[in-house]
């Protein structure tokens, strides 16, 4: 493991970090952001590398005043490497950066909050090491052990190619390679299903931009968990939960967070008219 600082900051930020660099694991650099020196800590876990770290711009203000907290882009995404294989993108080499980001940032315990696909490697870093994790918050979690897919979704395969682009068949293999910003620009307008959501959108568009289809297809042959893994995590949970669906969610139907508050024991709420991202449209 290797520590670099990063490169200066950017601007139009409400909130600069206080320390920033990264951390190396076999070849692959994490960049982490640190903000605030209180004595409790907050890590906020990256989704999907189709978006960055500033996906919690507008929890990072807030929650800086009241605790430490630290967050990470996921490799493939932000200031981190964009590796090209698909072992690089397993969800156990997603908690182990984690892992990484709390050496190098000298946290002994922090409560981590995992957004969508967050909560898989959330489950990950929770139950392979507890001592390290001294509470759980889950948002929208894309959790596969238990709960309903969506219908609609479940439709069109990934990898074969369709004869049509319509809806839900543009999360595709072969159309993600041909229209990428057509995929993403069709996959966060339905991530957002809330009035006035026009910003939300265009963020997650443009940070979306700033990598390849190439990252995302070699990202999708990572090994996510297994339903029956992921029960299994859930249920050795020893630490506090607390799991946050919307009612509306068109990525992750809401029984799916329903079912890991049950397994893990933990606290549910529902989100009347919340979509995905119920945290990026609260106030």
């Amino acid at each position: 493991m290797a520590i670099e600082l990063a490169p200066g900051r950017e601007q139009t930020r409400a909130r600069y970090p206080d320390e920033s660099g990264y951390v190396e694991r076999d070849g692959v650099r994490v960049f982490f952001e640190v903000y605030g020196t209180a004595p409790r800590t907050v890590l906020l876990l990256p989704t999907w590398s189709i978006i960055h770290s500033r996906q919690w711009k507008g929890q990072i203000p807030y929650l800086a005043r009241h605790f430490r907290v630290v967050t990470f882009d996921g490799r493939g995404n932000g200031r981190s490497d964009r590796p090209l294989e698909p072992a690089a993108y397993d969800e156990r080499e997603f908690a182990a950066d984690a892992l990484a980001v709390l050496d190098a940032t000298a946290t002994a315990r922090a409560t981590i909050v995992g957004y969508s696909l967050g909560a898989q490697r959330g489950l990950i870093l929770a139950t392979d090491h507890p001592e390290r994790v001294e509470g759980a918050i889950f948002i929208g979690p894309s959790y596969a052990g238990g709960g309903k897919p969506l219908d609609e979704r479940a439709r069109f395969t990934w990898e074969d190619e369709h004869d049509t682009d319509e809806g839900w068949a543009k999360y595709n293999k072969h159309f993600w390679l041909r229209d990428y910003r057509g995929f993403v620009e069709f996959f966060f307008s339905r991530l957002f299903r809330e009035p006035h959501s026009t910003k939300q959108i265009e963020d997650c568009v443009g940070w979306a931009l700033e990598t390849t289809p190439e990252m995302l297809v070699a990202a999708q042959y990572g090994q996510l968990l297994a339903p029956e893994e992921a029960r299994r995590l859930a249920e050795k949970l020893h630490c506090p939960l607390l799991v946050v669906h919307g009612r509306s969610d068109e990525i992750a139907h809401y029984t799916r967070g329903e079912a890991l508050a049950q397994h893990g024991g933990g606290e549910f709420v529902l989100v009347d008219g919340g979509g995905h991202a119920p945290h990026a449209r609260a106030g």
